[in-house]
């Protein structure tokens, strides 16, 4: 055989088992891929466990708004009544104002926390311009803070504080501005501004943080492209930075919206009393309330059970318009 014969038979010999031997490495990686997949499906598996048991399993207790509930008698001993509590919640009219006043406190406080929730955004912008890296944690330090701290001592700090025999009417009544003590947190005004900024204090630097996170991921390059222009401090702030964020910025808003019914309860709690209850009094605190404080665990759960279904909603709503708007799904 000649050399060129020689050279065509090798040549056709390796087409022929090319295509085995990549169907056989593939056939190797799915082996070997399937391995580290199961791997880390079992690291996982503790989560899930842990969040059927806190966030699926206590669902079973929707049954209590069939009841008219005794804690004495249990479930069994308790009379089945069906639909009762969900038609006695529009079919009093007492009710029902009570039910729309706390709606309202509920969406009031939510809409000033989303207005708000810019103020996390720009204080990672204006933090992450500080040059002193000492000076920018210690900072971030000190902001970071009152996220750990519970509403008992954010409350205790507050009374204070702010109470009639607290610092600042203390200092005031010194300084002769005032004859009276005002009354910060026994009154019922303004009640929506201060719980927004009792909040925004307690949850600014949390907040920022994953904005801090965000821009370390911005591309370097593009600032200094911008500063080779002549683009200032602030203009790569409001034309490289800002623009960057904007996606995390969204996701959150978004987030936020579909909890609107969420506000959380303990910060309510602490800071409740007989003369700001009307409108301190959000959807969270008034469940509580019904159930604990009024003894009717049935009509509270009810309540409860209506406030999931519609956060539910809300959360598949706001899914809908981002993957219609940005393309892309939140969920």
């Amino acid at each position: 055989m000649t050399t060129s014969g020689v050279i065509q038979e090798l040549t056709a010999t390796g087409l022929e088992e090319s295509p085995k031997a990549e169907q056989a490495e593939r056939r190797r990686k799915q082996r070997g891929g399937r391995r580290p997949s199961f791997t880390m499906f079992l690291v996982i598996v503790p989560f899930l466990v842990l969040i059927f048991l806190f966030s699926y399993f206590p669902l079973y207790g929707w049954i209590y708004s069939l009841y008219d509930y005794k804690p004495a008698l249990g479930l069994q001993g308790s009379e089945f009544v069906g639909l009762q509590w969900f038609q006695l919640l529009v079919g009093s009219p007492t009710q029902v104002a009570q039910i729309g006043q706390v709606l309202l406190n509920t969406l009031a406080i939510s809409f000033l926390g989303i207005a708000t929730s810019v103020l996390p955004l720009a204080f990672a912008i204006f933090l992450n311009e500080v040059k002193a890296p000492w000076f920018r944690g210690a900072v971030q330090t000190l902001t970071t803070l009152p996220n750990f701290i519970s509403w008992v001592l954010v409350y205790m700090i507050a009374f204070s504080l702010f109470s009639s025999t607290g610092l600042v009417n203390g200092v005031l009544s010194d300084m002769g501005l005032i004859t009276v003590p005002v009354k910060f947190l026994d009154s019922d005004e303004n009640v929506w501004i201060t719980m927004t900024l009792w909040s925004v204090w307690k949850g600014l630097g949390w907040g920022a943080i994953i904005y801090l996170a965000a821009i370390s991921g911005i591309d370097r390059e593009l600032y200094e492209a911008a500063e080779i222009d002549g683009a200032g401090r602030f203009q790569r702030m409001w034309y490289i930075t800002v623009p960057q964020l904007m996606p995390t910025y969204i996701v959150l808003l978004l987030l936020s919206v579909a909890n609107l019914l969420n506000n959380g309860m303990e910060q309510y709690y602490v800071f409740q009393n007989a003369f700001n209850k009307e409108h301190i009094q959000v959807l969270d605190l008034y469940v509580y309330n019904i159930g604990m404080t009024g003894n009717n665990l049935s009509m509270a759960t009810a309540i409860g059970m209506l406030k999931s279904l519609i956060s539910v909603a809300l959360l598949f709503t706001v899914n809908g318009i981002a993957k219609r708007v940005r393309g892309q799904s939140i969920v």
